[in-house]
């Protein structure tokens, strides 16, 4: 208590410093005590901001207040320290949680984290400094586990919070997640980079979110990743959230994106390029009313919109998005039943989904874009318009011939079908799609099918250009009612009531 009042007294003088109040700041004396003081005395005044000018602050867990901002100052680090010898307090502890059985250790626990807030309000990070993550768990491979007692693994944890503002700071090599925000309410997002060994962000069960001009390099994991799991006790949405002018990559070296160097990995290293923008996996509660707009995807997988858990995804807008080597499907949109989530859950249910103006480029053919329910739940009212793929091509007749598992209960990935039947487009089990003004170019000679439509019914494709390959028909149709054709090239309008088989 001496140091809050220390504090208390530096405050009275004007400002809540952390240098001024005692913090090194040499990136080798643990300043966590001084940090947590000044950010105590900063809430016990009524509110403030703390300042961090510049230097090298070693923390451990720091403890965000109700009505508290952090300033980073040019120059200035907050930095995740490494984990303690054996029988140190390292970071703080894990917090019971009955419900973590239904989602990962990550996602279940917010107090082992360099800084966290759990039921606070008014809260900012702002300024142009970094948060160095050097310290944290990943939560996967060699070294320590998450669960142990010490250990750190998100840069920010916020849970039950409302009224949050994060920006102008970057994050370097962020542990589990850059940023975990989970049933954060009225949450801006906005000018962050984050170049990481994991998830860039993951917005989970929130309301009223804005993510702004973000740059997110995200290589082993998720750039922009929307989730809604059972970690608070409950089913709640994430709802009411923009994501706009944002950029998200897979393909850089760690720290090169915040170095501009932008050096991207040599064939002779494994990582999965992941970096993308994504709904789920966990989706106990579900996504409403989203738009997604001005977004730019490099050297990552493509968008995804999963719901597997017995939850909803219904009225979602996606618009202007331009992807750029692309290494599996530029849509993914998946209806499944892993139901990890409280016993006797309905399978869910995704509809109304737009999705226009979108332009790919090199992106893998060996997929397509996905668009998959499973038996007896369908994907329902999908738009999709005015978008070019262009694609490497090379697919063969034996590949046209596969007939891809349903795989209901499975992991939701666009590789988990295998290669895929078609070229631009799998529909399967989808009632009420339209097409309209889609262009598919390839550089090689594709043998497969551009469309192949497996359970569907109510299907519209109007204005489809793909490449003609003798004796290739442009669509593969099984099992469909209610399939309107017209103005596509190389193929003359039809109308289909019902079919078994037929291509065109």
């Amino acid at each position: 208590m001496q140091g809050v009042a220390h504090a208390a007294a530096a405050a009275a003088a004007g400002a809540f410093n952390v240098k001024a109040l005692g913090a090194k700041g040499d990136g080798t004396t643990l300043d966590t005590p001084v940090v947590n003081n000044a950010i105590e005395a900063a809430a016990s005044a009524g509110g403030g901001t703390v300042m961090f000018p510049a230097g090298k602050y070693l923390c451990y867990s720091i403890h965000l207040k109700s009505n508290v901002a952090l300033y980073l100052d040019q120059g200035a680090t907050i930095v995740a320290a490494d984990p303690p010898a054996a029988g140190g307090s390292g970071y703080d502890l894990a917090e019971p949680n009955e419900w973590d059985k239904l989602q990962d250790f990550g996602h279940s626990h917010f107090h082992n984290s360099l800084l966290w807030g759990d039921g606070i309000e008014n809260i900012a990070i702002l300024g142009p400094g970094r948060i160095w993550g050097k310290g944290l768990s990943k939560g996967t491979g060699p070294g320590p586990r998450a669960e142990t007692p010490g250990l750190g693994n998100k840069s920010i944890s916020l849970k039950n919070c409302h009224n949050v503002v994060l920006r102008d700071f970057s994050i370097l090599h962020g542990g589990h997640f850059g940023i975990l925000a989970t049933g954060v309410d009225n949450l801006t997002i906005d000018n962050l980079k984050i170049d990481t060994n994991r998830d860039g962000m993951d917005i989970d069960s929130c309301r009223n979110v804005r993510v702004s001009n973000c740059f997110v390099n995200s290589p082993w994991d998720d750039g922009i990743c929307l989730k809604s799991d059972h970690a608070l006790g409950s089913s709640k949405p994430c709802e009411f959230v923009t994501i706009t002018n944002c950029y998200v990559a897979g393909c850089f070296e760690e720290g090169t994106l915040l170095d501009a160097t932008y050096k991207k990995f040599g064939p002779e290293t494994r990582v999965p390029h992941t970096g993308r923008i994504k709904f789920g996996t966990e989706s106990d509660g579900g996504f409403r009313n989203i738009t997604i707009s001005n977004c730019v995807f490099e050297g990552c997988q493509g968008l995804a919109m999963e719901t597997v858990d017995g939850a909803l995804l219904e009225d979602v807008t996606v618009t202007n998005i331009s992807m750029r080597d692309i290494i599996s499907a530029p849509i993914f949109l998946r209806l499944g039943a892993r139901m990890r989530a409280p016993e006797g859950r309905p399978v869910g249910t995704l509809k109304r989904v737009i999705i226009s103006n979108i332009v790919v480029s090199n992106s893998v053919s060996r997929l397509g874009s996905i668009i998959s329910g499973i038996p007896g739940h369908e994907i329902e009212d999908v738009k999709i318009s005015n978008v070019i793929v262009q694609h490497i091509g090379g697919g063969t007749t034996e590949q046209a011939a596969i007939k891809p598992q349903e795989f209901e209960n499975k992991y939701p990935e666009p590789g988990m079908f295998g290669t895929m039947p078609s070229h631009a487009f799998y529909v399967r089990h989808v009632k009420g799609i339209q097409f309209d003004n889609i262009e598919i170019i390839t550089d090689k000679d594709d043998q497969r099918p551009a469309f192949v439509l497996q359970d569907v019914t109510d299907a519209e494709f109007f204005r489809i250009k793909t490449p003609h390959v003798a004796d290739v028909p442009v669509f593969a149709l099984h099992n469909v009612d209610e399939v309107d054709v017209s103005k596509c090239h190389g193929v003359a309008d039809t109308r289909i009531e019902k079919v078994a088989e037929k291509t065109l």
